[in-house]
């Protein structure tokens, strides 16, 4: 049996994109929880594997040539482990394009920007809280619909016949709905896509596993 590889995160989103791929590549894992709140991930051995002091990252014994690697952001490690499985991400270029254009549009925004409104939304004063939070959520509305958009007609965000490592990327932001106060009932399209997501079993033992 294949070495585990060893999955330093915490519950968060981005932790939660790996924990989905990680189960439904059938890959053996073992759970490092990185206590952020703790500042866990300022210590110098994760700083050793994840030098931009964020979690998820990940060690994995039998890397290329059987060597171990370790590979720190989400979207890389989300390639990565599509490259080692050869699932869940195309290999001729013209299929594969899509899903890099996908994971990166959740990347640089549909991430950073509900997670803009999670911040604003706790922030006390009141003047302070206002313009970033009309901002950030305006902006947070904005992307479910491009999200919505994309997926009329569609089961996949990036592919057909199955999900792609895109669709976990997105699925792990999309979880947080109710924290970015977002009625999917908006947004048929991604309600259907989210629904169809969460009951595959292996889509939900990776929403189950504990994190932290």
């Amino acid at each position: 049996m294949p070495a585990p590889i060893e999955f330093y995160t915490w519950n968060t989103p981005n932790g939660r994109k790996i924990s989905v791929a990680l189960e439904e590549m059938g890959l053996p894992y073992r759970v490092r929880p990185v206590n952020i709140s703790k500042g866990e991930q300022f210590a110098p051995e994760f700083l050793a594997i994840s030098p931009n002091n964020k979690i998820p990252a990940i060690l994995d014994p039998e890397g290329p040539d059987g060597r171990p690697i370790s590979v720190f952001e989400s979207g890389a490690i989300l390639l990565y482990l599509g490259e080692k499985t050869g699932r869940f991400l195309p290999g001729p270029l013209r299929e594969r394009v899509p899903v890099l254009e996908w994971l990166m549009w959740q990347m640089g925004g549909f991430g950073p920007i509900p997670g803009q409104v999670h911040h604003f939304r706790d922030v006390k004063d009141e003047a302070d809280r206002r313009y970033g939070l009309a901002r950030f959520d305006k902006e947070t509305r904005r992307l479910y619909g491009v999200l919505d958009r994309r997926l009329a007609g569609r089961d996949f965000v990036a592919t057909r016949d199955e999900p792609s490592v895109a669709d976990f990327a997105i699925l792990g932001w999309a979880w947080r709905h109710p924290r970015h106060q977002v009625d999917l009932a908006d947004y048929p399209e991604v309600k259907r896509w989210y629904e169809r997501m969460m009951a595959r079993p292996a889509t939900a033992r990776g929403f189950e596993v504990a994190l932290s």
